[in-house]
This record gives C-alpha cells, sequence and structure tokens, in this order.
C-alpha cells in the first residue's frame, strides 16, 4: 500500500501545478514540503521573515526545557486556563513550522509533546465549568474557542506528520483529533451549520482536519453542512456572509475575525483540491473581502462600526495572513506597502515570498479611496460609504454606516458617521463596551453596558427619536429591514453619499447627506451633513454629536451643572449620560462648537432650522463598576416637531503648537449657514469670514435625471441630479 500510495503521489507530481499538495504528501495546509525544503535552502532570509522566525524561536525556547503545562479547563474567557490553553496552541503551531523551515527535531518533539499529552486529557472531558449555555465547550468555555483551538493546532501537527511514528500518529488522531472534529461538527450542529462566524471557525477546523488526516467526509460536511445538501457549510457562508463587494455584514472588526478561518481553510482546499477554484469562486469574493478588510482602516485601525474593540487594525494576525497568502495568489505588489505597515509576515511559503519581495523594493503604495460598499449577499441590504481625501493638511475619511443590521453584532445605529482627520478619530464611535480577556471585567466578555449604552442610538451620530433607539432595541426585528441608498459619487472637488431608512420608527423616514467640500475656500474638507425627518405626528428629535477634543470656544453662554449632575434621561443609553450643561437656540441661528484635538482645531456649525437646544452631556452616569469610558456628546435636540432638518458643517483648522508656544486660526472661518427648502430640494450656502462662499444644492429625490429648481436669498439656482456645487 506504501509503494503504491508513493508511486500515485510520483505520477502526481507530473501532472499537478506546484503549490498542489500530493496525495500522501505532508504537510498539506499553508507551507508545501517544496517551500520548507527550498526556504532551509536559502543562504540569507528576507529581513521581515527573519524577524518572525526569530520571534517564534524566542516563543518557542522557553518550553524545550520544561514540561508541558496542560491545566484542567476551569477558567472563562481570559482566565489561565484559557489563556494557557490558547498558549499552548500557539507552540504547537510554531513549534511545527520552526520544524518546518529549519528541520530541528527538537521542535517537532515539542509540538508532539503537547499533542500526545492533549490526546490523554481530552477524552476525559465533559462540558466546560464555566460553559455558555448555547455553545459549551470543553477544552474552552464556549466551542468558538475550541474551533479555533483546532485550527490552529492541526497545522502543527500537519508541520511535524512526517517525524511521527505510527503509533503517535495513532493516539494523537484518536485521542484528540477526530473526537474533537466529531465534538465541533456533528456533536454542535448548531453552530456547525450555522451562516455566522462562529460557523466558519467550526467548518474550516473540521475541513482542514478533514485534509490533514485524509477524511474526505470531513471535507465534505466542511464544504456543504452536517447533511451534505449545501444549506450550509463554507460554500455557503461565502454567498450568505459577503456582500458582492467583499463586505462582511457583522462589520470590519467581525470581518476581521471571520477572515481568518475563510483564508485558511481556502488556501487548504487551493493545495488540496485545486480544481475546486476556490479564489474564483463568487468572481473573486475572497480576495475582495481581503482588500475590503484594509479598505475598512484609517491609519491603521479599523473603522470601530458595530461590536468593535477599537484597537484592532490592519496589523492584527488575521490580516496579516489575509496580506500574505493574497499575494501569494495574486503577486500584487501594493500589497506589499501594507504588510510592511504591518511590520509582520507569516512563517509561510507565501509569508517568504512576500518578505523577498519587499527586500526587492517591489512595494507600491496601496490605494486608500472613497469608495461605497454594498451590503448583503446580493448588494440590497444598504451599503457602507467611505469618503476620502488627502491634501497638505493629511488624510481626511468620512464613514458614512448605511448598512443593515449586522446581526447579533450589530448596533442600532442606521445612517450614523465618523469623522477622521490628522491621524485621529474626531467624530467617534464608542464601539463595544467590553475589556476583551480581562477576567475581572465580567470575565472579559461583553459587559452589561454593551446592551444598555454601547448598542443604544444615543450612544451613536444619527438620530434619535423620542429617546428610543432604532427598531425598539430588538436586533432581529432590525435584521429584517434594509437601509436604501440614495447616491454615491466622488470628485475633484467634492465626494457625497446618501441614504434612508422609513422602518427603524414607526411612521417616520429619515434620510440623510454627507458632503465631503475638499477645494478652496477651506484649507481643509470641509464636511456637510445634511438630516431630513419627515413625519405626520410631532416627536423630539435629538441628534448626538460624539466627538473627540478637549471644548475651546462655545458661540453661546451655557448654562453649566457645576456643583451636582443628573442622568438625561431614565432609558435606552440615555441613563448612562450626565448632563453637563445646556443652551438654547433661535431659528436662524448659528451654534458653533470649536474643540481641540491634537494640534488642531475643529468646529462644528449647527444652522438652527427650528428653536432648538443643544446639550452637553458625558458617559458615567448609572455605572457603579467603572465599565464605561468617560466621553463625552453634544446633542441637538428639537422638543417639538413633525417634519425637521438638522444642517451643520464640520471644519477643521488652525494649529496649536505646544512645544513652540503658537496658535494660528484657532477660530472658525464659518461666517453663515444660510438655507433654502422646497419639498425634497435643499440648498446650503456656507459663507467665510473673508465673504468667499460655497452653495450647495441637494435633491432628495430617486429620480437621478429630474431637474431642480430653487431660489436661495433672492437666487434662482437650477441643477440635475441629486448634487450640485457652485462658488469656490
Amino acid at each position: 500500500m506504501r509503494f503504491l500510495r508513493a508511486l500515485f503521489a510520483f505520477v502526481l507530481v507530473l501532472v499537478c501545478v506546484p503549490v498542489c499538495a500530493q496525495e500522501g504528501e505532508q504537510p498539506r495546509l499553508l507551507m508545501s514540503s517544496q517551500d520548507a525544503a527550498a526556504i532551509r535552502a536559502a543562504e540569507t532570509m528576507p529581513s521581515m521573515f527573519a524577524d518572525v522566525l526569530e520571534s517564534a524561536r524566542e516563543a518557542v525556547a522557553p518550553h524545550l526545557a520544561r514540561l508541558p503545562d496542560i491545566p484542567a479547563p476551569a477558567d472563562a474567557g481570559g482566565g489561565y486556563t484559557h489563556e494557557q490553553h490558547k498558549r499552548n496552541s500557539l507552540v504547537i503551531l510554531n513549534a511545527g513550522m520552526l520544524y518546518l523551515v529549519t528541520g530541528e527535531r527538537a521542535y517537532a518533539g515539542l509540538a508532539r509533546d503537547l499533542l500526545l499529552a492533549y490526546a490523554e486529557l481530552y477524552p476525559t472531558l465533559g462540558e466546560h465549568p464555566k460553559k455558555k449555555e448555547q455553545t459549551p465547550g470543553r477544552l474552552f468555555w464556549q466551542s468558538l474557542n475550541e474551533a479555533v483551538w483546532l485550527v490552529t493546532v492541526i497545522q502543527g501537527y500537519d508541520a511535524i506528520y512526517a517525524s511521527l511514528d505510527a503509533e503517535q500518529k495513532e493516539k494523537i488522531e484518536q485521542g484528540l483529533l477526530h473526537p474533537l472534529a466529531r465534538f465541533l461538527s456533528a456533536g454542535q450542529p448548531q453552530t456547525f451549520d450555522k451562516v455566522h462566524n462562529h460557523g466558519t471557525w467550526a467548518v474550516a477546523a473540521v475541513g482542514m482536519t478533514g485534509y490533514v488526516l485524509d477524511q474526505p467526509e470531513y471535507v465534505e460536511k466542511a464544504l456543504y453542512g452536517l447533511n451534505r445538501d449545501g444549506k450550509a457549510g463554507f460554500i455557503r457562508q461565502l454567498d450568505e456572509l459577503f456582500s458582492p463587494d467583499g463586505y462582511y455584514s457583522e462589520g470590519p472588526y467581525y470581518q476581521r475575525y471571520a477572515l481568518m478561518p475563510f483564508v485558511l481553510f481556502a488556501k487548504a482546499i487551493e493545495r488540496n483540491e485545486p480544481q475546486r477554484e476556490i479564489f474564483e469562486y463568487r468572481s473573486g469574493i475572497l480576495s475582495k473581502a481581503i482588500n475590503t478588510t484594509i479598505q475598512l482602516s484609517y491609519n491603521g485601525l479599523f473603522f470601530p462600526i458595530n461590536d468593535a474593540i477599537k484597537d484592532k487594525g490592519v496589523d492584527t494576525q488575521e490580516l496579516v495572513y489575509g496580506v500574505a497568502i493574497a499575494f501569494g495568489l495574486t503577486g500584487d505588489e501594493r500589497l506589499l506597502s501594507i504588510a510592511r505597515a504591518q511590520g509582520r509576515t507569516v512563517l509561510t511559503g507565501d509569508g517568504y515570498r512576500l518578505a523577498a519581495a519587499i527586500d526587492e523594493g517591489k512595494a507600491r503604495p496601496y490605494p486608500f479611496r472613497s469608495m461605497q460598499l454594498a451590503d448583503g449577499p446580493d448588494g440590497s441590504w444598504g451599503a457602507l460609504g467611505i469618503l476620502r481625501s488627502s491634501n497638505d493638511a493629511g488624510h481626511q475619511a468620512v464613514v458614512f454606516k448605511a448598512t443593515a443590521q449586522g446581526m447579533g453584532h450589530g448596533h442600532f445605529d442606521r445612517l450614523s458617521w465618523l469623522f477622521y482627520d490628522n491621524g485621529r478619530e474626531i467624530v467617534s464611535d464608542y464601539g463595544a463596551a467590553r475589556f476583551l480577556n480581562v477576567e475581572s471585567k465580567y470575565g472579559g466578555h461583553y459587559l452589561p453596558e454593551n446592551k444598555t449604552w454601547a448598542k443604544q442610538t444615543v450612544a451613536h451620530n444619527t438620530l434619535v427619536v423620542d429617546e428610543g433607539s432604532h427598531f425598539g432595541g430588538d436586533w432581529q426585528r432590525g435584521q429584517k429591514h434594509v437601509t436604501v441608498p440614495l447616491h454615491f459619487e466622488t470628485g475633484e472637488r467634492a465626494d457625497v453619499v446618501a441614504a434612508k431608512i422609513g422602518t427603524a420608527y414607526q411612521g417616520i423616514e429619515f434620510s440623510r447627506a454627507l458632503v465631503m467640500l475638499k477645494g478652496a475656500p477651506f484649507a481643509s474638507p470641509l464636511i456637510l451633513d445634511v438630516l431630513r425627518v419627515d413625519s405626520n405626528s410631532t416627536h423630539q428629535y435629538d441628534l448626538p454629536l460624539h466627538f473627540q477634543g478637549q471644548v475651546t470656544d462655545v458661540s453661546h453662554d451655557l448654562a453649566a451643572n457645576t456643583d451636582s449632575l443628573a442622568p438625561l434621561g431614565t432609558d435606552n443609553g440615555y441613563q448612562h449620560l450626565w448632563k453637563r450643561a445646556s443652551t438654547r437656540v433661535d431659528e436662524g441661528e448659528l451654534f458653533q462648537l470649536t474643540f481641540l484635538n491634537g494640534n488642531r482645531f475643529y468646529t462644528h456649525s449647527a444652522l438652527a432650522t427650528a428653536p432648538m437646544e443643544f446639550l452637553f452631556a458625558e458617559t458615567g452616569a448609572n455605572d457603579p463598576d467603572f465599565n464605561l469610558r468617560h466621553e463625552q456628546v453634544l446633542v441637538q435636540r428639537v422638543p417639538d416637531a413633525g417634519a425637521q432638518v438638522f444642517i451643520s458643517v464640520l471644519e477643521p483648522h488652525g494649529e496649536y503648537n505646544g512645544s513652540r508656544e503658537y496658535t494660528t486660526e484657532s477660530a472658525s472661518a464659518v461666517a453663515s449657514i444660510e438655507r433654502a427648502s422646497e419639498g425634497v430640494l435643499e440648498a446650503i450656502r456656507v459663507t467665510t469670514r473673508g465673504g468667499s462662499a460655497v452653495t450647495i444644492t441637494l435633491a432628495f429625490d430617486p429620480d437621478p435625471d429630474a431637474h431642480h429648481r430653487i431660489e436661495l436669498d433672492g437666487e434662482t439656482l437650477e441643477w440635475s441630479g441629486f448634487f450640485h456645487q457652485t462658488g469656490n
């Protein structure tokens, strides 16, 4: 039998492409034996690959001289046993890859000993003592962690397979790998067949294990679901979890997290069954998803929408793998600049080739650009708009969240926005209320305040009606309703994005347009925000602006609460806001707030289109465990209105230099905002203190070819389409 398999493998070598794993050949996953041999034979290592090789050596070295630490599972996320099992999986992976690229058998021995120890432990385990009720694990409190663990460990086993004798393989496979694969599949059908990132990790773990153990049944179940009918599994997930533009429905944070099993399993499929053409599936959806993940970032950090941890960025390990695999597939030299920003690569053949290309000076700038990314399997659930501009003052970005709910990790924030400038988040999103893996903070998982604050609409920069959240705070209800994009365009002078929704509140439709004005008369891009509300009944409308920075000037006198504080409301997130100050602004007046962030000033200028109240608030109320970060918000309130329009501009300006002790242009250049409205038409003129003006006209009309006409201050303005700009 061994002779026949060897003969068959030899024949396959003659007909298969170089990346194809041969019958009986190990390794079968991310690293080929040819790649390993080439790396071992290299006289010098590419610098980035040498760095990751040395880092792996340093990480593994302490474990070579001590017995394995395999504790009985006891702790939830962040606890000692949880973290130790995670560490062990990485030791198995790193030791295995080090064995492949160095040939040093001590590394194979370390991975072997750990795997044998787990093969002794795993059959003795029942459900985890701190189990999550819906998806309990054995090694970990939830099966998701178990799937991540197997994705990691199976790569290490694959790497050392050739160094093991038959008895060792039998013990590891029968004691650990087969039971774990069966537990994650037939043992947890509710997760394995779920179209969700938990399901993606599970099918990747089982499918990759199937390739390594020569179990085609595992692979088929991973690809097409437990019943192998295509109603679940990896292919169904590729169909339903990504839009045609490669946008993942749960948002950038979970797109980053889900990307890892998608690209690792796809790489395994490509190596073992290239005839499936997995990277060509859905017009190359996985390559699109990798590039889209990169585009969903600013200054190296992902846009923190939905349940996002704000310090995750493009250097995350998931995208390090994604960039290396994408470069290996496409040879796109623009990816090299992202890899260079990541500062590391992976111990695979793709990682080696990427590092070599960087050393050869082949990196080209990555094209971050304005774009609209459709949401939903067929692109009909809404869209995420990204407006970008670069000038002498740096790089700016507007993010307009007109997507769908984002499943259970989604927030109630349709038509919300963020603004980045000068390398910083200026108009901000709270992200998730969570201290990841900090056991003392609710075991490291989502805090209660994630539901009571972070998900609620008032925690975002969008319309709040009667102090209630979109869809009544019910994500299943929100998941049924889409957001409708109205317009998107880019140009030298302006980028524009607009959308509407009529289901977030009963009987109310609201639409919003954001315009990034990139030319004169302003030194930096000016962001115009127009939000229209239509209702046949009267309501209280709040429009929050969550901003980062130190207040330096306010145009109106404030009634400040200086000796006692009270919450702004009682529920739906309002109970977590301290009311700090307020002022009233008459219709037609211009309210201006100026704040300093870093070395740059920002002025938010809002035209009062009705008598308004402006409220300054800060998080921290009803927070006995100090779980919330202290952040500030300006709330623009109209207490009693049916139809209503909110109009404002955000202006970056000036410089503060504390080192050299000078300040320039600390005052806003905006002198006035004028407005005319007629039906679906809006005309807004922004005039500077120097007398220059820019006029924007908008038609919230679904007909892109309709001709429009409106008068503003005695001047007749005519245009066709959604948007027009005149003036400097």
